[in-house]
């Protein structure tokens, strides 16, 4: 039996990382082109925006800045005196699964090394804030980022370790951000895929319920999994993420649609991952085209989504689902200050959402650039960065 066990667990994480199989009439040779085509474009385009050019030497390098400085002790820190309290919708904490054991998410170190880690190297790593965000890492980088996965189903690796309650809210305080949404991640797997569970126990333990908000995950693979989201529920959980590449499933997949039922029911939007990173096996890229997600979105229209990332790559897919879906909200996460910028010209700002998708990235990355779009616009910075998301999630919206 545990050697059955053992080869099922193996055989998982080979799957979701390494090989997995997509359907071919799901997933076109012109969906292949156009992601090509827009990686192509946005590195020839960058730096020609209304921003110009917006390079900067790591994720500390944002100091030069006028909205950061770097404290006394060498870390990035926000300036801006008149912000609202930010709430960040898109976090997580550490993750490990399968035959991994549990990181200490109470542990405090006095770095964060970040998933992407633009200031671990020397030089830093240069940041363009005009470009997707994980185009500014280099090849070696995103392969360290794909073994630390794989390694993170049999041990927990030194990076992770880092990706703590402690270490967050310190980043937090740096960045002047109020609250932040915890969100577990749902792979689908047949054992060690407890991160809701987990991320609810540290949560408690924390007792920062003024500071951080707990989340909880799903996956269709779970028999359980509408009896869960009720349990989280009532444990507080405010939100669920559903993440179709990593799970390796359909957002319209019909085996989804008990969850999405609950969420109508319990009041829980739903925060997808949305759009192709990039970054992943290519075997993930079907699962996260845009037009797979329309049915939920159409079908469910008593549940808020959110389009994490706004759809990453598939932006311009994303962006053309917002007069027919009223629902769909867009998590900012990821995208260039251009980008952004065309955002906030064309969608309702009532439906755009602040959020960092840490610990990948440091909270600063993705705060410059609001900083910068919204510059000269207080109502519609105080509504991406605070007001939108307390209207979401039926929290006070302080001035």
């Amino acid at each position: 039996m545990r050697r059955r066990q053992f080869l099922t667990g193996v055989a998982a994480t080979a799957a979701l990382e390494l090989t997995g199989c997509s359907d071919t009439s799901r997933y076109t040779e012109a969906d292949v082109r156009n992601l090509a085509a827009q990686r192509k474009a946005e590195r020839e385009a960058s730096g020609t925006g209304p921003w110009g050019e917006q390079r900067y030497a790591g994720y500390r390098g944002l100091a030069a800045l006028p909205y950061f400085e770097l404290d006394d002790a060498g870390r990035l820190a926000c300036t801006v005196e008149d912000l609202p309290p930010i709430l960040d919708i898109h976090a997580h904490l550490g993750i490990t699964m399968l035959f991994a054991p549990q990181p200490d998410l109470m542990a405090e170190s006095d770095r964060v090394i970040h998933i992407l880690d633009a200031d671990g190297h020397d030089p830093a790593i240069p940041i363009d804030l005009d470009l997707y965000i994980n185009a500014n890492f280099r090849e070696q980088d995103l392969e360290a980022l794909r073994w630390g996965a794989f390694k993170g189903a049999f041990t927990v690796p030194r990076e992770v370790a880092t990706h703590t309650v402690p270490n967050l809210l310190n980043e937090m305080d740096t960045m002047r951000m109020q609250q932040a949404m915890i969100l577990p991640v749902a792979f689908g797997l047949p054992f060690g895929d407890d991160l809701s569970d987990r991320f609810l126990t540290a949560l408690e333990s924390a007792n920062a319920p003024d500071r951080l908000i707990p989340g909880a995950a799903a996956h269709h693979r779970d028999a359980n999994a509408v009896e869960k989201l009720e349990r989280y529920a009532k444990a507080g959980a405010r939100m669920v993420k559903m993440h179709p590449p990593m799970g390796r499933f359909y957002a319209d997949d019909e085996r989804n649609d008990p969850i999405y039922e609950a969420c109508d029911r319990l009041g829980l939007p739903v925060l997808f991952h949305g759009g192709r990173a990039g970054i992943e096996p290519e075997s993930m890229h079907p699962y996260g085209v845009m037009r797979h997600y329309e049915r939920a979105l159409e079908r469910y229209r008593g549940v808020q989504f959110v389009l994490g990332h706004s759809g990453a790559r598939d932006v311009e897919d994303a962006l053309r689902l917002a007069d027919r879906h009223p629902n769909l909200w867009y998590d900012l996460h990821g995208q260039g200050v251009t980008v952004l910028g065309r955002m906030l010209e064309t969608i309702d700002n009532e439906r755009l959402l602040f959020g960092t998708d840490w610990p990948f990235y440091h909270l600063g990355a993705s705060l410059a650039k609001v900083l910068l779009v919204t510059e000269g616009e207080p109502e519609a910075r105080r509504r991406i960065l605070r007001g939108n998301a307390a209207r979401l999630l039926g929290l006070p919206d302080i001035a």
